[in-house]
């Protein structure tokens, strides 16, 4: 058959070796572009830190090869749409235009680059590629090696990492130095393809690059050795230059002398993506039948949420749930069961849980729920504070809050998170009550910008609230009132329960109290608490399975802090718990219902 009468498959298959066989070995102009454009990026890296007199040159010029090579031969992209869901990735320590997240303190990247690879083979199904630029200094982080073996054990074989081992970090030396043999062992043991090659050379680098494409069933890592400072007489691999811009007349001669071993003129332009990834325009998620629960009904709000995950999976798939070695205990299983395929099990790392959930969230293409104890959050607070700061939609949910979680030890209840979680610029706090209001609260998150956080709670409790009940972000719930109430007891969770079981003893001995359920502790509804303060006399009582620091007692008292004749009181974990029964452990640290009786007469006599 003659190439006049070649089908089209036969013809499109011819081109893509010859790209294939150009990507592998690019031609010697080729190479001197990609050279030429490394040195123009160190020129823009010397000067922009001169202009600013902060950043990082040397630290920049050592990868100047490699992202040369990435930028203008090896990735797929849009440059006039940084966004186009199809473009391949990039994750790097700093935040650019066409870079999805920022990193902040190193140790970070590699993990959002897992979400966006495993969003990539497992949800979109898309051919797009993603790359992660690490640096040697942050593969002392424990998270990185998190990282590598959540990859590896999901067999991403669409992510590439590269190692710039350039041997210098903040202080000095860092502990392998240039043997990036010791790089090379490592992450073969840790199931990945590995391969070493010189970060100065870009046609070695456009080889390696291509080969990563032809791997199958295993991410890649490209260990290249580098020199901090290249092409800077008397500073390439030179200590003591870590974070410092160059001088304006050294910066001057060093300028001049890149620009004289440039020998083109020449820009590259990026091959296109495959055009194979779906358009996703989420809208508000709707609950399309209300919760099936009676008032009086019993069960924890932990199940509860795993019972609501569960129902919000059938009603959008990319909704996305991870959890870390304890969905029986949050009850992810029940989500699982229904959606196998789009449950992420993270195990016992949670720093890299954080990091995978903020990977599949960027540019959004999934709805994704991490699901966990809220003490180990604590764990992850870097990575969560980080993916505010990116702006990230990323839902979280505590369980087991407070101290009361059965027979579990201190380590297990999660006293701090509140105050975590409220130090957090623009984040969501939703503290549900029962299980009627946690499946609001879960719907509400998933419809959310920005982080989100769900305190879960181990106790069965009653519903209170009728199937039909709405509920909003922000707004509270006035659970209990009367005419004759002198006091508002406000609380969340376990807690509002025993606020109303106080209010039932009181009110046999003619004390009437209002109770309120805030639902959100952050935004805190303040109109409904000053509301109802004046019509109680200004008396405030707050209830919370929280230590006192930065929890709802120090929410309710910035609310009214501006206000006259307001007094509050707050009732709050306030020593070191101990595991005990589940009957038990309110009362013993004063937040039981009985001791809140006691508050309310105090209260009312001072």
């Amino acid at each position: 058959m003659s190439d006049s009468e070649a089908s089209p498959e036969i013809l499109e298959e011819v081109f893509e070796d010859v790209v294939d066989e150009f990507k592998a070995k690019p031609d010697e102009m080729t190479v001197q572009v990609l050279r030429d454009m490394a040195n123009r990026l160190r020129i823009h890296f010397i000067k922009t830190t001169c202009a600013s007199s902060s950043g990082h040159p040397t630290s920049c010029s050592s990868a100047a090869e490699i992202m040369s090579v990435l930028f203008f031969h090896t990735m797929r992209y849009k440059q006039a749409d940084p966004e186009n869901p199809n473009n391949d990735r990039f994750i790097l320590s700093k935040k650019l235009s066409f870079i999805d997240m920022a990193i902040g303190w190193l140790g970070q990247g590699l993990g959002a680059a897992c979400g966006m690879a495993y969003t990539g083979k497992y949800f979109d199904r898309a051919s797009y590629r993603v790359f992660c630029l690490l640096g040697d200094g942050e593969s002392s982080e424990g998270s990185v090696w998190e990282a590598l073996a959540f990859a590896a054990y999901h067999n991403l074989d669409n992510l590439v990492l590269i190692f710039d081992v350039n041997r210098l970090g903040h202080g000095g030396t860092l502990p392998v130095e240039h043997c990036i043999e010791a790089y090379q062992k490592r992450c073969k043991a840790f199931g990945w393809n590995t391969y070493v090659v010189d970060g100065r050379d870009v046609e070695a680098l456009c080889q390696v690059f291509w080969q990563a494409t032809q791997v199958k069933g295993k991410p890649t890592a490209v260990v290249a050795k580098t020199f901090k400072g290249r092409g800077m007489p008397n500073v390439e691999d030179a200590e003591s230059w870590y974070g410092k811009p160059m001088p304006k007349e050294r910066a001057d001669a060093i300028i001049k002398l890149i620009e004289s071993q440039i020998q083109t003129n020449r820009n590259l332009v990026p091959e296109l993506p495959i055009e194979d990834s779906r358009k996703i325009c989420f809208i508000d998620t709707k609950m399309t039948s209300p919760p099936l629960y009676k008032i009086g009904d019993k069960m924890s709000t932990r199940q509860a949420c795993g019972l609501a995950l569960a129902k919000l999976g059938r009603e959008n798939d990319r909704v996305i749930v991870l959890d870390g070695d304890t969905k029986n205990a949050t009850f992810s299983e029940l989500f699982k069961k229904e959606h196998p395929e789009r449950f992420i099990e993270c195990f016992i790392a949670e720093q890299n849980m954080v990091n995978v959930a903020l990977g599949c969230a960027i540019r959004n293409r999934t709805i994704p729920f991490a699901n966990h104890f809220a003490a180990f959050w604590t764990r992850a607070y870097d990575q969560i504070r980080k993916g505010a700061m990116s702006h990230i939609n990323l839902n979280l949910i505590g369980s087991h809050c407070g101290v009361y979680t059965g027979e579990d030890s201190p380590s297990q209840m999660a006293l701090e998170d509140l105050a975590m979680f409220r130090a957090i610029s623009k984040c969501t706090i939703f503290y549900p009550s029962d299980a009627v209001s946690t499946e609001h609260a879960v719907y509400l998150a998933a419809n959310i910008k920005g982080l989100c956080f769900i305190r879960a709670s181990y106790a069965e409790t009653s519903v209170i609230y009728p199937p039909l009940e709405n509920f909003h972000i922000g707004q509270a719930k006035v659970v209990r009132q009367s005419t004759n109430d002198k006091v508002v007891v406000i609380a969340a969770g376990v807690c509002l329960h025993e606020a109303l079981l106080a209010a039932t003893e009181l009110a046999e001995e003619d004390i009437y109290v209002r109770v309120i359920d805030l639902f959100t502790i952050k935004p805190l509804d303040s109109s409904t608490i000053l509301i109802n303060a004046k019509a109680t006399g200004g008396r405030i009582i707050t209830v919370e399975d929280h230590y006192p620091e930065g929890g709802i007692g120090e929410a309710v008292c910035a609310a009214v802090s501006m206000e006259k004749d307001i007094l509050v009181h707050q009732m709050a974990v306030s020593r070191m718990p101990r595991s005990r029964r589940t009957d038990e452990p309110l009362d013993m640290f004063g937040i039981s219902a009985s001791h809140i009786v006691v508050a309310v007469k105090c209260i009312l006599v001072y």
